[in-house]
């Protein structure tokens, strides 16, 4: 079952409240959800990131450790 925490509020672990990119992370993130995209490319670095609607369309957790996994 996915959390309650939305698709632009990752999981603590997964994303500190602290982390200094962590404004740019979630604009990326939000601005790929909003065009529907199923992912974007992290700015601190440069790799492929899949959004929460993405993964929450795939239905189950697949235990890699995603960033914005909505089944945590």
């Amino acid at each position: 079952m996915a959390s309650d925490r939305g698709v632009h509020e990752p999981h603590p672990a997964r994303l500190a409240p602290y982390d200094p990119w962590r404004e740019a992370i979630l604009e990326a993130h939000a601005a790929a959800v909003g065009a529907g995209d199923p992912g974007y490319l992290d700015p601190r670095t440069g790799l492929y990131v899949l959004t929460a609607a993405e993964l929450t369309a795939r239905g189950a957790c697949c235990d890699q450790g995603c960033r914005h996994c909505p089944y945590l």
